[in-house]
């Protein structure tokens, strides 16, 4: 009898843990259950943003952290049981896991309702490119944040972490130093970070000129920047490249830029019939954006004019076409009209008389 009832003890009490863990994972998939029922409901009605992305990113993890959750409340119950030290170790850290998933997926629900109201394809949308901005590098913070208190919890939870608390803190002076000369550079990286999301010298979708390179900032990561270039490559540059080298940002302010097309052409060219020519392709261009639009003669030389048009645009991707489409119309135009305006070498030769090649 006695080893009857050794060998049904242990048994009980597993079978006790089984009835535990299935009436946790019945009741919380129960409550997932009709809570998304609900939200599905309130979505068809309301057509709420938020609660959309509420339902989309945090089903899986709620099917997980809701069981686990009554779990936690469940197990003090059963402290009399010898498996109650390891079980509830086990679903204290399955549990912090779950929490730590499910907040980050949160935090996509925060930054993807706030996003979804921006519309980053409009001509002038500066103030949208600075939440753009901002919000993926809080987002990747905040990340990193939840991932670490979550470690720490999950490791303060064993004995032999905290008995030697007190000399990690001992020497924590001296591994700090060593760790900071090992990641200064990162550690500088992440701080430019910082101070780029919130001053905001570039932002997504900035058309910038870095190394001499046209590119629009494609993505902000937490260490580099990568940007588009226009010829489909990537231009991968660390973030503290903006902090302590110049670079051009076309659209810092605002999308519109100037364009210019330089012409050098003869001393005879009529400069009046050139500028009629530039109003008349103007005028009408859907590339135009009605501001600016000026031609000069910016310069001389012994051989020709330098003659420049400046027309304006809604930003950098449609004045370059339009500069393009100018160039050639304002040579088409004097090659057909004016071709002796077109650039030519002069010189001048003397033919000596046949008296005066025999003297």
């Amino acid at each position: 009898m006695e080893q009857i009832k050794s060998f049904s003890e242990p048994l009980q009490s597993l079978i006790y843990y089984g009835i535990l863990i299935g009436c946790c994972f019945f009741f919380g998939m129960a409550a997932n259950f009709l809570f998304y029922k609900f939200l599905s409901v309130y979505n068809k009605r309301r057509k709420s943003t938020v609660v959309g992305f509420i339902s989309l990113y945090t089903q899986k993890p709620m099917h997980v952290f809701v069981p686990l959750l009554i779990g936690i409340i469940l197990l003090p119950m059963m402290e009399v049981h010898q498996y109650y030290q390891l079980i509830y170790r086990i679903v204290y850290i399955a549990f912090s896991i779950s929490f730590a998933w499910l907040l980050i997926k949160l935090i996509y629900v925060f930054t993807d309702s706030v996003l979804a109201n921006q519309n980053p394809d409009i001509n002038d949308n500066l103030s949208q490119r600075k939440i753009v901005t901002q919000l993926q590098f809080i987002r990747r913070l905040l990340i990193i944040l939840v991932v670490l208190i979550t470690v720490s919890a999950i490791l303060l939870n064993f004995e032999s972490v905290r008995k030697f608390g007190a000399g990690i803190l001992t020497s924590a002076g001296i591994a700090g130093i060593i760790i900071g000369f090992a990641a200064q550079r990162s550690l500088g990286n992440l701080l430019a970070g910082l101070q780029i999301a919130f001053s905001q010298p570039i932002r997504i979708d900035d058309v910038v000129i870095v190394e001499n390179e046209w590119g629009r900032v494609e993505e902000i990561t937490l260490t580099y920047v990568v940007i588009k270039l226009w010829d489909l490559r990537r231009l991968v540059v660390p973030l503290n490249y903006f902090i302590e080298k110049p670079f051009q940002n076309w659209t810092k302010t605002s999308a519109d830029i100037i364009g210019s097309v330089s012409l050098f052409l003869d001393y005879s060219v009529p400069i009046e019939a050139l500028r009629k020519k530039l109003d008349e392709l103007l005028q009408h261009h859907p590339l135009w954006d009605g501001k600016t639009k000026v031609l000069q003669v910016i310069g001389t030389s012994d051989k020709a004019l330098e003659i420049r048009a400046l027309m304006s645009s809604r930003n950098a991707g449609e004045s370059w076409d339009l500069r393009c489409y100018v160039r050639e119309e304002l040579v088409k135009f004097v090659r057909e009209k004016y071709p002796d305006a077109l650039p030519t070498f002069r010189s001048e030769i003397n033919v000596l008389q046949p008296e005066m090649r025999l003297s």
